[in-house]
């Protein structure tokens, strides 16, 4: 490592400038910065940084501004290598003396030799290791002048041989910005242009070069590396004009609350971006003026006294400065901002109770109903776990049957019915109740931690509902109980025992209608006999109602429900299931297999015994009656045929009751003719399935009828269609308007007048202007000039098959017409202009009769002229 062995001479300013740099001196350290350390020879009065910055420790007075000498030591901490170099101080009125001593001493530049880099030796060129380095040039910023100020002058040891000239590229000189820097190209000075800001660019980097006047490159370039000084002239600035902070109230001195941070673009590394914090003021003032101090460096905000109480003050706001120069309040720059500290709350108020004692009352047997509501206060903040209240509890209700939930809204506790309450049992209820909060007091907080209130609660007696008991009443009672038994009697309590009551019975629901009550005693009786299997009977289990009223005010009821069990007897005689069947003609398959049904239950049922009657006498003859089982029996023909038909063939059945009970029934026999299935073939199934003959006869009747009117419906539009034909055939061909309607838009003439010129048909005011009449002279069938009047169009011709009618539509348009001229008149179809050349092509306003034409040859032209020419052609008569 090199340490430059130069002098360094610089001006002190005499002014009291605590910590402001002189020099910086520049040190090689080739790459071992970190175990480097530089030190001055005087640190009372000039230090030196790490980075070389040598200022001032103390106010320097001008009595003590001598030309003074100060060496700078580096040593190496590992290897124990040392190095120095001098630095010489002198004031402004020793250099203004040394300038007039030696007037070239002040103008003298420092000069950066380009070092010979080549030697002649023996005609050989060698080249010398550069030993050296050129050290940084340091331009103070925002510097006022005069500009161009020379900062080094560069100079070749070749120029005592030849002129050379020479340039300085980089940013600054000749790469943006430019204009910056400037080199005298033939004496080497170079100048900087203009003020320079260190907070937009630092530092530049050029390169020096020197050629020939040929522009051959002479030495080779150095670099030359320009610092811009810092000068303190940017105040500090917050991140943010105002900072919002918390601190829970009751905290320790010593809790951090917030760190604010300020931005100096000054140079960090000098006194100039060095900042310092402190408190300006504090609003409020309470419960002192010091409640928080901050860090000067790092802008932590701390407590430092204890007293936070939110519910005293809830929120602090602190004026913040900052300030450079490591807060040098005469030299330094500084700003402010606002920070404002919100006190959050703990629990360190418990909720108490506004009264020792609460009131309430409520109704016997009444639930979900409020009975009183507890008040309490809280000092912490509102609709906050430390504010919100919970109620137990802890004394006065062994059974349950109350609850305080909490009202969120008011935070009142609610004391809640939540079982029904007994005036008969308890006449009174005294609660104790216990105020917490949700979240746990704070432990620093040496109040109690709940509060306790009494709840008196007055219970009001009211008319109860009469009850039976037991409810639901079972009796057992054997079916067939004839009517006026007596069954049991059915009563009702009145829990009511303070209240002198009677109480009557009705009937709410009697289904079958067998049962009648006693208002005055319960006692229940039979009007009807009772019957098992009855269908108001369910599972042998029959329900009646009855209805029991106390005489109170208003009158309370209650219902109970008497279950009578009715046990079966033999009450119900077997009867055959099914009533009809089929059987074929043939024995083979013929066979019925039938059941008995019987309304009563074991042991009066089954198993039953079947028996074919005696009566008439060929049913024994015909069929056979075979016991399957105790539940079925086969019926099948005796005989090898029997004719087609019904036959209602009986059947005796009797139960297995302790009495039995035996029923001729009729089973319905349908014998038919089979198919090789067993299937009945001929038409008497419809009838076996349900369709007598007269249904039968009625489907046919209508099935007639219908065919009927469909064959009148095609009748008569037959009809209609040869109507509509006849009607067109009374019409006569040649006496048919429709084939002699022509059209009148056609200007030319029959088949043998088809030649004729058209131009005869222009109007005369474009063909011959000469010929143009004179103003208000017109003919009598010409147009008239002026515009005419717009009418009602005529509607367009309906159907060709009603062209009658349109014809008399046309004529009552026609009479309605004002305009229209009458029959009789010469009738103007169209406008054909004036003083046309051509003769008229009408033959209606002809002078001559054309009775001297024969018209004869038009019956040659077919029907449509053959009128024509009996009109024209024919004889006088």
């Amino acid at each position: 490592p090199l340490l430059l062995e130069t002098f360094y001479l610089f001006i002190i300013y005499l002014s009291p400038l605590l910590r402001t740099t002189f020099v910086s001196v520049k040190f090689v350290d080739c790459g071992r910065r970190d175990h480097v350390r530089l030190r001055s020879s005087d640190p009372e009065d000039f230090r030196i940084e790490g980075d070389g910055l040598l200022y001032a420790a103390r106010s320097l007075r001008a009595s003590s501004a001598r030309r003074t000498t100060v060496v700078i030591h580096a040593q190496d901490v590992e290897t124990r290598e040392r190095w120095h170099t001098q630095v010489q101080l002198t004031s402004p009125a020793q250099l203004r003396q040394q300038a007039k001593d030696t007037p070239t001493a002040a103008q003298t530049v420092r000069e950066i030799v380009f070092l010979g880099q080549r030697s002649n030796s023996g005609g050989a060129l060698k080249r010398r290791r550069r030993d050296w380095v050129i050290p940084s040039i340091n331009v103070p910023e925002n510097s006022r002048g005069p500009f161009p100020s020379e900062l080094v002058r560069i100079r070749s040891d070749h120029d005592k041989t030849r002129s050379l000239r020479y340039s300085v590229t980089g940013p600054g000189a000749d790469q943006a910005p430019t204009g910056i820097f400037v080199i005298n190209a033939i004496s080497g000075e170079l100048s900087v242009m203009k003020p320079l800001d260190r907070e937009q660019i630092p530092s530049f980097h050029l390169r020096a070069h020197a050629v020939d006047l040929n522009g051959n490159q002479v030495e080779n370039p150095i670099d030359i590396s320009i610092n811009v000084i810092d000068m303190n002239d940017n105040r500090p600035e917050f991140v943010h004009q105002i900072w919002n902070g918390t601190v829970p109230e009751g905290s320790k001195p010593g809790t951090l609350v917030m760190t604010v941070t300020a931005i100096d673009r000054d140079d960090p590394r000098t006194a100039n971006g060095m900042l310092r914090y402190k408190i300006l003021a504090q609003t409020p003032e309470s419960p002192t003026s010091n409640m928080f101090t901050i860090n000067n460096q790092t802008g932590g905000i701390i407590t430092v006294a204890a007293g936070l109480d939110r519910e005293k003050v809830p929120q602090y706001t602190l004026i913040i400065q900052a300030t450079d120069m490591e807060g040098n309040a005469m030299y330094g720059l500084s700003n402010t901002a606002t920070a404002i500290i919100r006190v959050t709350d703990v629990n360190d108020n418990p909720p108490e109770f506004t009264t020792d004692t609460f009131y309430g009352e409520v109704p016997e047997n009444r639930v979900s109903i409020i009975v009183a509501n507890l008040s309490v206060t809280d000092k912490d903040q509102p609709n906050t776990p430390a504010w919100n209240a919970v109620y137990k509890i802890i004394g006065g209700d062994p059974t349950g049957r109350f609850a305080v939930p909490t009202d969120p809204a008011s935070n009142k506790g609610l004391v809640t019915v939540i079982k029904p309450i007994d005036y008969e049992i308890s006449r009174s209820y005294v609660l104790t109740v216990v105020a917490e909060n949700d979240a746990p007091l704070a432990t620093t907080m040496h109040l109690p931690r709940q509060s306790t209130a009494t709840v008196s609660i007055k219970v009001i007696d009211v008319n109860e509902s009469p009850y039976f008991e037991p409810n639901p009443k079972l009796m057992r009672l054997e079916e067939g109980m004839p009517a006026e038994s007596m069954l049991t009697v059915f009563t009702a309590q009145d829990p009511d025992r303070f209240m002198q009551q009677t109480i009557r019975y009705s009937k709410l629901s009697d289904p079958a209608g067998w049962l009648r009550v006693d208002p005055a005693n319960g006692q229940i009786s039979t009007i009807a006999m009772l019957d098992r299997e009855s269908p108001y009977v369910q599972n042998n289990l029959y329900n009646a109602t009855f209805l029991a009223s106390d005489s109170g005010i208003p009158p309370a009821s209650g219902t109970g429900t008497l279950q009578i069990l009715l046990m079966d007897i033999n009450d119900n005689a077997p009867h055959v299931f099914p009533h009809e069947a089929e059987v074929c003609e043939r024995p083979e398959p013929n066979a019925i297999n039938i059941t008995a049904v019987d309304r009563d239950i074991h042991p009066n049922a089954g198993p039953f015994a079947f028996e074919l009657g005696s009566r008439p006498l060929d049913v024994r003859r015909n069929w056979t009656l075979t016991r399957l089982t105790g539940e079925y029996a086969q019926l099948s023909l005796k005989i090898g045929y029997l004719e087609s038909g019904i036959y209602e063939v009986p059947i005796i059945i009797t139960d297995s009751g302790n009495l039995p009970m035996s029923n001729t029934s009729y089973l319905r026999v349908k014998v038919c003719q089979c198919d090789h299935n067993g299937d009945c073939v001929d038409m008497e199934r419809i009838v076996a399935a349900g369709l007598g003959t007269g249904a039968i006869i009625a489907i046919l009747l209508c099935i007639i009828i219908l065919l009927i009117l469909v064959l009148l419906f095609v009748v008569w539009m037959k009809r209609r269609d040869k109507e509509r034909q006849a009607k067109q055939l009374l019409i006569d061909p040649e006496d048919d308007v429709r084939d002699n309607i022509l059209k009148y838009d056609e200007e030319g003439g029959g088949e043998e007048d088809q030649d004729y010129d058209l131009s005869q048909l222009q109007q005369p005011d474009t063909v011959e202007p000469d010929t143009i009449k004179p103003v208000g002279i017109r003919r009598l069938d010409e147009r008239p000039i002026h515009p005419e009047p717009q009418y009602p169009v005529r509607s367009v011709a309906p159907h060709p098959g009603d062209i009658g009618d349109f014809i008399n539509e046309g004529l009552k348009a026609a009479d309605n017409d004002p305009t229209a001229p009458p029959y009789d008149s010469l009738l103007v179809f169209d406008y054909e202009g004036s003083g046309s050349t051509a003769g008229s092509l009408s033959s209606l306003n002809s002078s001559s009769s054309g009775g001297d034409q024969d018209y004869d040859y038009l019956n040659e032209w077919g029907p449509r002229f053959r009128k024509l020419a009996d009109m024209y052609g024919g004889s006088d008569d």
